[in-house]
């Protein structure tokens, strides 16, 4: 268990939605929710969930079958706004209907935000998010349908670091953490370079509990990507680059995902680390390496050293 802020304690590993939501390879309602009681019975205390992950809210609506009223386990959701505040309120809503809740935990907001300087397609603009999201947020927090609020710091760097330095600032951020640095598909802003350290950095000094995800970035460091994508593809560019540390991993008598996540488990200032795993074999793999404890000094050393 580790320390989460506003929201208390909370384990150091999160069941995320996208795996049990078919994101990250097939699997089906059966076995997402059996892996969300697995997760729970394992000691896992939060769920990472959105209404983007898999066909119709996918992540939500087996969460909803899981739970059981008795269960001490948080939850996340997300909104990615499209038109105004209405959008927010309507998509918390939403997912609370198919989650059988009336709250959720942490409200995380979906969306990219853009520089300070132009809007990005996809992305939030900065005046929106700090004239409508976040009064919205801070409202909904006020009537005890959230708990908390956060963001997806995966994001224009600069707008990011002014999020995290400037009042009202949110409850928790979601940064990507692995040991190739890796953004993958995320990343929208050419010519940008990411700043994740600086971000969790930063995030850490201001009381805002980091949130680490892409452990294994998108499966590009795993053994195996588990679905098809063309050789051009983030991911697939991203597998044949991580073989080293695939390498690596068979010297240290790990598996790839299992020292992945070690790693991120071990990287300082990360209140917990998101799993993106679709079935019980793959979680019972991380549960494990979580046991093993975090990385001892060598060990941590040599992954640094794959990409000085």
């Amino acid at each position: 268990m580790r320390e989460f802020g506003r929201l208390g304690r909370v384990s150091a590993l999160t069941l995320g939605g996208g795996g049990i939501a078919g994101v990250w390879g097939r699997t089906g309602r059966a076995e997402a929710v059996a892996t969300i009681r697995a997760a729970i019975d394992g000691g896992i205390t939060m769920l990472d969930l959105a209404p983007g992950y898999g066909t119709d809210a996918e992540s939500e609506r087996a969460a909803g079958e899981a739970l059981r009223p008795s269960d001490d386990v948080m939850i996340t959701t997300k909104v990615h706004p499209q038109d105004g505040d209405d959008d927010i309120r309507r998509s918390l809503h939403d997912s609370l209907a198919r989650l059988r809740r009336d709250h959720v935990d942490l409200f995380l907001l979906h969306t990219h935000l853009s520089p300070r300087d132009r809007t990005q397609p996809g992305t939030i603009d900065w005046r929106r998010y700090r004239d409508q999201v976040l009064p919205e947020f801070e409202r909904l927090r006020d009537e005890g349908l959230i708990r908390a609020w956060g963001i997806t710091a995966i994001a224009h760097p600069d707008t990011v670091l002014d999020a995290l330095r400037e009042a009202p600032r949110p409850d928790a951020a979601q940064v990507i953490v692995n040991p190739m640095d890796m953004v993958g598909d995320l990343w929208v802003f050419d010519g940008v370079p990411p700043a994740n350290d600086a971000i969790r950095r930063l995030a850490n000094s201001n009381g805002v509990a980091v949130i680490g995800i892409r452990a294994v970035a998108a499966g590009s460091l795993t053994s195996t990507l588990d679905r098809d994508v063309p050789t051009d593809h983030p991911a697939a560019v991203d597998f044949a680059r991580a073989e080293p540390f695939r390498r690596l991993a068979a010297e240290l008598g790990e598996t790839p995902a299992a020292l992945a996540h070690r790693y991120a488990l071990s990287v300082s200032g990360v209140a917990t680390v998101v799993l993106g795993v679709k079935n019980r074999e793959e979680l019972a793999e991380c549960l494990a390496a979580e046991t093993r404890g975090p990385l001892t000094a060598e060990e941590m050393n040599a992954v640094v050293a794959l990409t000085a």
